[in-house]
């Protein structure tokens, strides 16, 4: 599960912004239930996923690519 990642690097908005339109970048939105659905702010772009199947889904994103995970 995403437990595993919770020492990942962490980024500011400012940094994302530079780094949106990368080809080599994957936007992963794991955001849950009403955190999701309540909120105006989706980064355009970025696929949703539900971070409890992490199992189901890690895999179909190639592993040459840098996965972000928006969950805030």
């Amino acid at each position: 599960m995403l437990e595993r990642y919770v020492d990942a690097p962490r980024m500011t908005k400012e940094e994302l912004k530079a780094m949106l339109g990368n080809p080599n970048l994957i936007i992963i939105d794991v955001r849950y239930g009403k955190d999701w659905t309540d909120s105006d702010l989706k980064i355009r772009g970025a696929v949703r996923e539900d971070w409890k199947c992490f199992d189901s889904w890690a895999n179909k994103y190639p592993k040459d690519k840098t996965l972000l995970f928006y969950c805030a």
